[in-house]
């Protein structure tokens, strides 16, 4: 086994030396600008699995493998960097998130229940909101608005929702909005719902519903889905260009501190489009960012130089999202059979609502065909995949096959049938075995019941078909943890440490690379990033120690100690750091300075790197 690794490791040296060859065939060695050596690197390549060291130039891999061998890269310039035992991978790709966002939650209240947050009851989510109050008065002050994010009621040791009135308590003068953690549902209290003029004659939007209080049709305050995004929308409109640069910095920077080269904002509306290519043009992104905004207000953003394949100051236009149901940990994914436990309010034979008719679908993905866009597609629910597969199909048959890449995100519920479907049209799924640990025991015993339960996220049929996937954390609705994520996508346990689905879980070698190269792939970019290899980008990500090494039931200890992208250092952990606080770094404006103050404010209650389950 060692003879053939090191034949490996020596072919690959030797090819590197050819290229370095000038066409009359004399010596022309290239000379290095940094060399990395001292530690396990893990390539995150079939070929070449490990290597000793590796040599960069101008932002790219010039060199991969035994030291000897690479070291022939070295100049007089050249800066030997000594990973002292540590461990070197590609940098972590984000195959589903929503950076812009992440930025909301660093810098609202963190209503998390443990292990990210201490809210676990409903005072205690009281509580955190009036802490946060107090401690923003001038931003309360400026937008008038009380916002708290991740909450959970799964988690509540009340087991339900909060309602206006216990928002009431919080505040009767200014209005308080909660977001749910799944981001699908939110509360309001009497105040902010008197302003948007939410009352009992108010109709349920299409894909979205308004809770009533129990015997009649005054709103209690969850709004769901299309009710509750519109509001939310509305609230945002209110920060300015510099508050929204603040944020879109504060969740950049969140990502780099967690390993991340290349960042997803996986749900852009126009506004935030505006804001990341703004961001982008002045030059201070120092990690890629693709972005895909929402179809049904971001066709406008679809255009060049934006949209494309390469990044222009590290920013791109992927292509479109369609989001076609909403969230099982919620109740409100779309399902092709009834929910294990109906939420409040709803009969025995509640299976969840789609967000847009067939027809609406098909127009949608049939446009994204039509134009080369790829499409991302939310589908937690399985009768909402079987729609979105009915949909491709349908424009597959109209335009013909192409490599587009649509995806299916989430795919929870995926039904076998759907999995082998995924393979014969060319759906790449991206599933969130996450929820095996933050929900796991709630889809059991309240969403899906424990026939169902078992195959979220079914990683083990696509591995049965030879399929590749990714695996997220869908920030905010987690941390951008990736070690969590593979920790997750390994291991499948849930709260109460039970395993759920067992034939779905992974090796580390597989989960790492549905957070590398294959997510590299999901992006139209596995020819330049997702694994070390001579050509690609000097990407990189350096742990406490590999994935690879250790027990599974550990993966989620691992520490970020660097983040190197095009080989500059972006993040590195300070001696001692315990907790990765992403703060918006902005110009010198007063809406910036308050949401940076904001933020600041909040890096003693948001604790993000915890481990204690």
């Amino acid at each position: 086994m060692m003879n053939n690794r090191r034949s490996i490791l020596a072919g690959v040296s030797v090819s590197v030396l050819a290229l370095a060859l000038s066409p009359a065939g004399q010596a022309a060695q290239a000379v290095a600008d940094a060399i990395y050596a001292g530690g396990k690197i893990v390539t995150v390549n079939d070929l070449q699995p490990e290597a000793e060291a590796v040599a960069i130039k101008g932002g790219k891999i010039l060199a991969v493998g035994y030291r000897n061998d690479v070291m022939k890269f070295k100049g007089a310039k050249t800066k030997l960097i000594d990973l002292q035992g540590k461990a070197m991978l590609p940098g972590f790709i984000d195959p589903h998130g929503h950076v812009f966002n992440t930025g909301i939650q660093a810098i609202s209240a963190n209503l998390l229940p443990a292990p990210d947050g201490s809210v676990n009851d409903i005072a205690a989510l009281q509580a955190t909101l009036k802490a946060w109050a107090a401690q923003n008065e001038t931003i309360t002050g400026k937008y008038g608005w009380i916002v708290g994010f991740g909450y959970d009621d799964a988690q509540l040791k009340e087991q339900r929702h909060p309602t206006r009135d216990d928002l009431d308590q919080v505040s009767t003068r200014l209005p308080v909005v909660i977001v749910h953690q799944s981001g699908h549902l939110g509360v309001m209290n009497s105040k902010a719902l008197q302003m948007l003029g939410l009352t009992a004659a108010s109709k349920n939007p299409p894909g979205g519903n308004i809770r009533r209080k129990e015997g009649g049709q005054e709103p209690n305050g969850v709004l769901e889905e299309n009710a509750f995004f519109g509001p939310l929308f509305g609230l945002m409109s209110k920060l300015g260009p510099d508050a929204n640069k603040a944020l879109f910095a504060a969740g950049v920077n969140l990502y780099k501190r967690f390993g991340y080269t290349t960042a997803q904002e996986g749900k852009a509306s126009l506004g935030s489009a505006a804001t990341m290519e703004a961001v982008a043009r002045s030059g201070k992104l120092d990690i890629d960012v693709v972005a895909y905004p929402d179809i049904t207000v971001g066709a406008e953003a679809m255009k060049a130089p934006w949209l494309s394949r390469s990044y222009t100051q590290h920013f791109r236009i992927g292509g479109i999202k369609l989001t076609l149901d909403g969230s099982p940990q919620g109740k409100t994914a779309w399902l092709s059979k009834p929910y294990y436990k109906a939420p409040d309010g709803q009969k025995p034979d509640y299976h969840g609502y789609p967000a847009f008719t067939d027809e609406q679908v098909h127009g949608f993905v049939d446009q994204a065909f039509q134009k080369g866009w790829q499409v991302l597609a939310h589908v937690n629910g399985d009768a909402a995949i079987d729609q979105f597969i009915a949909a491709v199909r349908a424009a597959e048959a109209k335009h013909g096959k192409s490599d587009r890449r649509p995806v299916a995100i989430h795919a929870q519920t995926a039904r076998e049938d759907q999995v082998q479907a995924f393979r014969d049209l060319g759906i790449f799924p991206s599933f969130f075995p996450m929820h095996t640990y933050y929900w796991g025991d709630w889809h059991r015993d309240s969403v899906l019941g424990a026939e169902r339960a078992v195959n979220i996220s079914p990683l083990g049929w696509a591995m049965q078909r030879n399929m590749i996937f990714t695996s997220h954390h869908d920030a905010p609705v987690a941390m951008p943890d990736p070690m969590r994520v593979m920790h997750a996508t390994v291991n499948r346990v849930t709260r109460s440490g039970q395993v759920l689905g067992p034939e779905h879980r992974v090796s580390p070698w597989v989960a790492l690379k549905t957070h590398t190269l294959w997510s590299a792939w999901q992006h139209f970019e596995e020819q330049r990033k997702g694994s070390i290899e001579v050509g690609k980008l000097a990407d990189f990500v350096v742990l406490d120690r590999s994935p690879l090494d250790g027990d599974p039931m550990t993966i989620d200890t691992i520490k970020v100690i660097e983040t190197i992208k095009e080989g500059k250092t972006v993040f590195r952990r300070a001696a001692g750091e315990k907790a990765a606080i992403g703060l918006p770094s902005c110009a010198e404006s007063e809406p910036c300075i308050k949401a940076a103050t904001f933020a600041l404010n909040n890096a003693g209650v948001i604790d993000i790197h915890r481990h204690d389950h």
